[in-house]
């Protein structure tokens, strides 16, 4: 028995497991977005946090959020996009060219864009029947307006955790969705009649784009390039 009246082997199972979370902190590694704790603060591995990665949602409140605040909660440490309303979401903060990384979980049949420079990255349950004759351009990872399609067969089954990272150089964006590139387009040489003016934008605002669905965000983190 040990001095407070437990097993020894208590005490040690735990010191192991402490020091197993200490050397996966150290290696700088993340666990998948399906086993990642539920919490809506960045998890930072060290490494992110040496590129210079930083959270921007604090997993208790909507500060640093400005526009469809009423639209969206914090439940138990998530950002929640409201199905009775929703709307767009914006962060008070513009931003040039950035890496911006956050994991999703859509409802059956969800709904939702992410909107960088005023244009919109499509969010949605790419499954679901109601969404089977969309235009190629309007699934999921998909810059909408400017007609850029996402390679499909990447996002896993409504109800589970999702993985995303935009990253944003000049005119050229590219979009991994649970490890792997569904975008990888420089929009000043897209034909589309939008392409050319989004192209030039340089900077602006990160929305969330709610429409009627229950939409589930945490580890939202960016880093500025």
């Amino acid at each position: 028995m040990g001095r407070f009246g437990k097993p020894l082997h208590t005490f040690r199972g735990r010191l192991g497991a402490a020091l197993a979370i200490l050397a996966a902190a150290l290696a700088g590694t993340l666990p998948a977005a399906d086993q990642a704790p539920a919490i809506g603060k960045a998890a930072l591995s060290v490494d992110e946090a040496r590129q210079g990665f930083v959270p921007i949602f604090d997993g208790r409140t909507l500060n640093g959020w400005q526009g469809a605040v009423d639209g969206h909660e914090v439940v138990d440490g998530l950002l929640v996009c409201k199905k009775s309303c929703g709307g767009k979401l914006f962060t008070d903060k513009e931003y040039g060219d950035f890496i911006f990384r956050f994991e999703f979980k859509l409802e059956p049949g969800g709904n939702n864009g992410i909107s960088i420079r005023g244009y919109e990255s499509q969010i949605l349950d790419d499954d679901a029947p109601v969404y089977a004759n969309l235009q190629p351009y309007s699934y999921h990872g998909s810059i909408i307006r400017c007609r850029v399609a996402a390679k499909r067969g990447h996002l896993k089954p409504a109800g589970q955790w999702n993985a995303q990272e935009i990253e944003c150089r000049g005119s050229h964006w590219k979009i991994t969705l649970n490890g792997t590139v569904i975008v990888d387009v420089d929009l000043a040489k897209v034909p589309a009649e939008e392409a050319p003016a989004l192209a030039k934008q340089t900077k602006g605002r990160i929305g969330l784009l709610g429409h009627h669905s229950r939409v589930e965000f945490r580890n939202l983190r960016i880093k500025e390039l």
